[in-house]
């Protein structure tokens, strides 16, 4: 209580300094006060900076011990401060400089932990931001197709944020909307201004000031909306060119840091061995801390700045239809045998299926394919270790194993690519017929025609992939589902964004109105920019994907240079037979070993983390990278088990 109340003290103290970290909650809809998050950052910094301070604490212990041991002092001297030479490490003084260094270190961690949790909620403010641009003009087709049937702006609201699993973070925001309207009395007008205060998307705050100013009037919501689908859907396409601009800026900045750095280090290393400075600690912290860890800020970077495709959900409630519940049951004598075959077929039925089409499976969830390859990539494993011998070199032992190590790992990840790249082939062609069946639906409605009465014409119509769906579709209807039923069903055996809102934008507006060819339209139209952003994107990062590709093999060529020509010569080297004045010393051949073994890890590694980010940064998914993994990891076996 008394810590509440001496930060709310700080706060009131200068409450102007704290508005844009409390319009920042506000924003991102973080559902704490601004005490509360302050409160919490003050406890998260303190602790911080008591972890800062005894790692401070611990690293000059092991300093001061260790020149107590050699009697070296491992720093220079650089203002040429005289140091007696018998130092006393225990005294009281040094005991004082390590407590200083520790305070030092506490209110800089502090700072600095404070600093970045006052940041935080600004940089979820810009994504929420971008997240909304993205889905504002699906979000306003689906208000135009309500609108259009006759409903009101609250159940429209309502409507929308209920499918929040499919819209986004758009759905979200009108879901402000809805609560201030339910349960604090608010008009619509009152609403709106209220979430466009909050709203992190200047976009949505200038669509909410035009809605405003629409409804004030009199205006036509309808042609309104109709006109800002169409106005959204381009700027979706110019800020996806921004955002495509900016993932080249990274993936050069990627190129360049993290394979041509590399590289660089590894050389000049190398080099350093020729000098009779060996570097294995060096080498070892740049293969093994720096690449992997770069590479994983580079992967969080561009998981943060990315638009990723929503989860599909839907909350789907099983009822019990009691049509006949006064027609009595009778239980027959010598009928049980029949009724414990059903339940047994029924619990063997997916595993007969399965045995009987396992590829089929495979193409519908790629996912099975780990519970199978994860435990014949373990037992593979602990065959190894029981076969080959521990051998009393270290090297030697890892020298063997770590070959199959990598053929373990590919014995998961190639079945895991090559099914999903069949999964996701599947997908796409599907989502590149969407715009043409939309488009026909359309015109077959609007001479007439009902929707199921379309459904039954187009289920003559070759379509591709798309046929055999569509044929489904007119079975569920023929056996009696409703059509948005079937379309429902349609959307879970697919579950993508993109049929999801096209199935959630048909549906509503097949219960609004008959009459929906020109949401069709619209809905035709929304399908064809979200493939041409998907093209655009797939054909702009292609380059970048191909340089990630030649970055490799150069890496690949160098490392294979300096391990099969450059390295060797070291240890043909004899310091005793160097002339005096000669740079260049022997080094052991346990040094070579180490050195050849960290090369060919740092092959690895380069393999495994540039394909991942090939495939976030080409096609949005690092699922989609598994597959360059799974290539540059071939590559590097083949080389360094055939030429090195």
């Amino acid at each position: 209580m008394m810590f509440n109340t001496l930060i709310r003290r700080w706060i009131n103290r200068d409450p102007i300094r704290y508005q844009s970290l409390q319009a920042d909650l506000t924003s991102i809809r973080s559902g704490v006060t601004l005490e509360h998050y302050i409160g919490r950052t003050v406890q998260v910094a303190i602790l911080g900076g008591l972890g800062f301070a005894a790692l401070a604490y611990a690293i000059t212990s092991v300093l001061i011990f260790s020149a107590d041991r050699t009697g070296i002092l491992h720093f220079y001297n650089v203002f040429n401060i005289p140091f007696p030479r018998d130092l006393d490490f225990t005294s009281p003084a040094f005991l004082a400089i390590r407590i200083i260094i520790a305070l030092i270190a506490f209110f800089w961690g502090a700072f600095i932990i404070q600093a970045l949790a006052f940041r935080y909620p600004g940089l979820q403010k810009g994504n929420r931001a971008t997240k909304i641009n993205m889905t504002l003009h699906n979000a306003v087709a689906y208000m135009y197709a309500m609108r259009k049937g006759g409903a009101q702006l609250i159940p429209i609201f309502r409507s929308l944020s209920e499918n929040a699993s499919i819209y986004g973070e758009v759905a979200l925001e009108f879901r402000q909307v809805v609560r201030d309207a339910d349960f604090f009395g608010y008009d619509v007008i009152t609403s709106l201004r209220h979430l466009r205060e909050t709203t992190p998307s200047e976009k949505l705050k200038q669509f909410l000031e035009d809605m405003t100013s629409v409804i004030e009037s009199g205006g036509d919501l309808v042609n309104f909306l109709s006109g800002r689908v169409r106005l959204y859907q381009e700027e979706a396409r110019f800020e996806q060119k921004q955002f495509l601009q900016f993932l080249s800026l990274v993936a050069e900045s990627y190129v360049t840091l993290f394979v041509a750095g590399p590289l660089f280090l590894i050389i000049i290393m190398v080099v350093m061995g020729m000098m009779g400075g060996v570097a294995i600690l060096q080498m070892t912290a740049v293969v093994y801390l720096v690449f992997p860890i770069g590479s994983a800020v580079f992967i969080l970077l561009i998981d943060i700045i990315s638009l990723k495709s929503e989860t599909v959900e839907r909350f789907v409630r099983a009822k019990w239809l009691h049509e006949y519940s006064d027609v009595q049951v009778y239980h027959r004598e010598g009928e049980e045998p029949f009724f414990a075959r059903l339940v047994k077929y029924d619990r063997v039925r997916n595993v007969r299926e399965f045995l009987r089409h396992p590829f089929a499976a495979f193409q519908k969830n790629y996912t099975l394919t780990l519970f199978i390859t994860i435990p014949i990539a373990i037992m593979y494993i602990v065959a190894l270790v029981l076969v080959v011998p521990q051998y009393s070199d270290i090297e030697l032992y890892i020298d063997i194993v770590d070959d199959h190590i990598l053929i373990a790992l590919l014995i998961v990840l190639v079945p895991y690519a090559f099914f999903y790249e069949m999964w996701r082939r599947n997908i796409q062609g599907m989502e590149a017929l969407i715009p043409e069946f939309l488009d026909r639906m359309a015109g077959i409605n609007q001479v007439g025609l009902t929707i199921a009465q379309a459904i039954g014409i187009m289920v003559n119509t070759n379509l591709g992939l798309l046929s055999y769906e569509i044929k489904r579709i007119k079975r569920d209807i023929d056996w009696g589902a409703s059509f948005s039923d079937a379309l429902i069903r349609f959307e879970d055996r697919i579950r993508t964004p993109l049929i999801a809102r096209t199935v959630t934008l048909i549906t509503k507006a097949s219960q609004m109105s008959g009459s929906i060819g020109d949401v069709l339209a619209i809905a035709a139209s929304d399908a064809k920019m979200s493939e041409l952003l998907k093209r655009e994107r797939l054909s702009d990062m292609f380059i970048y994907t191909a340089i990630i590709y030649l970055a490799f093999v150069v890496f690949v060529f160098v490392v294979a240079i300096i391990s099969n020509n450059f390295i060797p010569i070291l240890g043909n080297v004899e310091a005793g037979g160097i002339p005096q004045g000669t740079p260049i010393s022997g080094v052991s051949g346990e040094s070579i070993k180490a050195i050849l073994r960290l090369m060919f890890h740092s092959v690895v590694l380069q393999a495994l983390l540039s394909g991942l980010i090939a495939g976030q940064m080409g096609e949005g998914s690092l699922k989609a990278g598994v597959k360059h993994s799974c290539i540059m990891l071939v590559i590097a076996l083949v080389i360094f088990n055939i030429f090195i």
